[in-house]
C-alpha cells in the first residue's frame, strides 16, 4: 500500500527521486497523469490498468464521462525509475501541477500524489476537520 508523506526536490531537468519506501509498491515503471485538486497522480501499472478499465466502462454518450476520460488520458505518460532512483516529470505535467523545485509526494493507498510544496501546505491548512470528514464518510457507508 502506498502511504506516507515525503519531501523532495526536482533537478534542473525535471527529475525527482522516488522515495525508496514507495519504489517496491509503485514499481520500476508507472503511469503519471494529471490529478485532481492541482496535483499529479502516479499509478502502478496494475492500478493504472484497473483505473483504465473503469474509464473504459464509462458511457461514451455522456459528455461529463468523455471529459473525465480526456482529463486523465490526454496528459498521462509512462515513467521509469532510473538507477539513481529518479524519474522524469514531463514539462506539461510540471506546468499543470506548478512543480518547480520543491515537491511533496504522498501515498494515498492505490496511488501517489505529487504536489507543489506550497500548494500542499495550503491544502492541509484549508482541509476540514477530522470530525467533519468522518461525518461525510458516514454518507459513503464508511
Amino acid at each position: 500500500m502506498l502511504i506516507g508523506e515525503y519531501e523532495h526536490s526536482l533537478d534542473a531537468k525535471g527529475r525527482m527521486i522516488m522515495p525508496a519506501k514507495l519504489r517496491a509498491d509503485i514499481g520500476e515503471k508507472f503511469i503519471l497523469s494529471k490529478g485532481l485538486d492541482g496535483c499529479l497522480f502516479a499509478f502502478s501499472m496494475q492500478e493504472w490498468n484497473n483505473f483504465e478499465e473503469k474509464l473504459k466502462s464509462l458511457p461514451l454518450s455522456d459528455k461529463n464521462a468523455r471529459s473525465f476520460v480526456r482529463f486523465f488520458l490526454a496528459g498521462a505518460t509512462e515513467c521509469e525509475i532510473d538507477k539513481q532512483g529518479r524519474f522524469l516529470i514531463p514539462n506539461n505535467l510540471r506546468v499543470i501541477a506548478n512543480l518547480e523545485k520543491e515537491a511533496i509526494i504522498i501515498g494515498v493507498g492505490t496511488r501517489l500524489e505529487i504536489w507543489n510544496k506550497e500548494k500542499w501546505q495550503t491544502n492541509c491548512d484549508e482541509e476540514i476537520s477530522p470530525e467533519e470528514i468522518a461525518e461525510h464518510m458516514s454518507n459513503l457507508g464508511i
